[in-house]
């Protein structure tokens, strides 16, 4: 592949990335509407604000984990011990 042609296919793909972002944010697009009905007593909105509930439930987990350096510690040991 010359110097050029890779110049080019870059450039198309930029493009289409490009067309495709502007696409989900238009007020029209596919993922606006998927926003606009969640407000509107979506029977599925209560399972995704429990399952966001959850999610951030164990992200304040691992932070705990990963900022408690002695917990750290122990925890590889438990991993380990297991491991035999």
């Amino acid at each position: 592949m010359s110097f050029w042609t890779a110049v080019v296919v870059i450039f198309i793909v930029g493009c289409v990335t490009f067309l495709r972002a502007k696409r989900l944010h238009l007020p029209g697009g596919d993922s606006q509407r998927g926003i606009a009905r969640l407000g509107r007593g979506d029977p599925h909105e209560k399972e995704l604000e429990d399952e966001i509930a959850r999610l951030r439930e164990r992200i304040n987990v691992l932070e705990r984990i990963a900022t408690d350096e002695r917990r750290g510690k122990d925890l590889a040991k438990e991993i380990d011990a297991l491991r035999d």
